[in-house]
């Protein structure tokens, strides 16, 4: 019999067509390899054995070939029948159609990714639609299994599929890159997908489209703009939602806190005793000056209210401009130096 499908998918010979996907969904996603990464070798060998005892004996004409000469017999190894009807060997084997007549058949099975994608909905790793949006989630960054369970994250699908309705895709996410100014003032863009729609007859075709997303004041790194349904149109299934999720660039002169912005400005030793001023320009082009009266320790942080980042809730507010020192110290100093140093600061201490 050599390889016994039945028991990888640990089901029984008289498995109905229901029991066999109630196991291989199980199966597939325990032992799919995006969920086991610290076993991916052996994960990546038993995901391929069941999904090719689930090729095998979800199609009848299959199963019935496996269940009368096993696994030699898809591999075209049927001895010829004592009777001298049906042509074994040679790389194909025989069996005979409802006519009678014998209709040759080869066994070349698929990859385990081709049927996962079938059997869930989506690909599991790089193929999918056409250039510049695919339905894999890799093909966006974003990992396949968010969670513990994969349709948990599909907004209620997993009662859909078990009430034998349309089943919705696993959402894409896209990253969108921003800058920190287009964050500080808000900024429009438009993103061009390419993806596959189905017309009145079921066919699919390519089309482009132009997404509007509008980049609000204040928004922070993580904050998500979904587009319901842009995934590719599959007959019995619910388009993809698209997501873009905001990454922030990184900034030459400011980076953020929060709703605060952070600076770091490098100063001598005897402005840092005496007192400076700070010179910036803002994010939305304005030159601030800022006094520095206090003596600037190493720990010590200038606060500037109101010039921070807009409140994403509440845009005319903003958080604070924090600004920290860097002092540089002389490399060395003379004896009068020294002296003098000790003249004018030695009744400080």
């Amino acid at each position: 019999m050599g390889v016994d499908y039945y028991s990888l998918l640990q089901v029984s010979r008289t498995a109905t067509d229901d029991d066999l996907k109630k196991a291989y969904r199980k199966l597939a996603m325990k032992w799919h390899p995006d969920k086991n990464p610290t076993n991916k070798k052996q994960a990546e060998a038993k995901f391929k054995e069941i999904s090719e005892a689930y090729e095998v004996l979800s199609d009848p004409q299959k199963r019935a070939i496996y269940d009368q000469y096993g696994e030699e017999g898809l591999k075209g190894q049927v001895p010829p029948p004592p009777d001298g009807s049906g042509v074994g060997g040679g790389g194909g084997a025989t069996f005979f159609s409802s006519g009678g007549g014998p209709t040759s058949f080869r066994f070349n099975p698929r990859s385990a990714d081709d049927i996962f994608a079938e059997f869930f909905g989506f690909s599991s790793g790089g193929g999918g639609g056409p250039a510049g949006m695919r339905t894999s989630s890799r093909s966006f960054g974003g990992g396949m299994f968010g969670g513990d369970d994969i349709f948990g994250s599909f907004g209620g699908d997993r009662t859909a599929m078990n009430a034998g309705g349309p089943r919705k895709a696993a959402p894409i996410e896209r990253a969108l890159p921003c800058s920190l100014e287009e964050l500080y003032k808000g900024t429009t863009k438009k993103m061009k997908i390419s993806r596959e729609i189905a017309d009145a007859s079921g066919k699919t075709l390519p089309v482009e489209e132009i997404l509007t997303i509008d980049i609000k004041p204040g928004w922070k790194k993580g904050t998500k703009i979904t587009f319901p349904e842009k995934g590719n149109e599959q007959p019995n299934l619910i388009p993809s939602d698209l997501i873009f999720i905001i990454d922030e660039k990184p900034h030459s002169t400011f980076t953020r806190d929060g709703n605060d912005l952070v600076v770091t400005k490098k100063i001598p030793l005897a402005e840092a005793l005496t007192g400076c001023t700070i010179n910036l320009t803002t994010l939305d082009g304005r030159t601030l000056s800022i006094p520095i009266n206090n003596v600037v320790h190493p720990d010590y942080e200038e606060v500037v209210r109101g010039e921070g980042m807009p409140l994403p809730k509440e845009p005319s507010r903003r958080g604070n401009l924090r600004i920290k020192f860097n002092i540089k110290f002389p490399a060395r100093l003379n004896a009068d130096q020294k002296s003098g140093i000790k003249r004018l600061l030695g009744s400080s201490y």
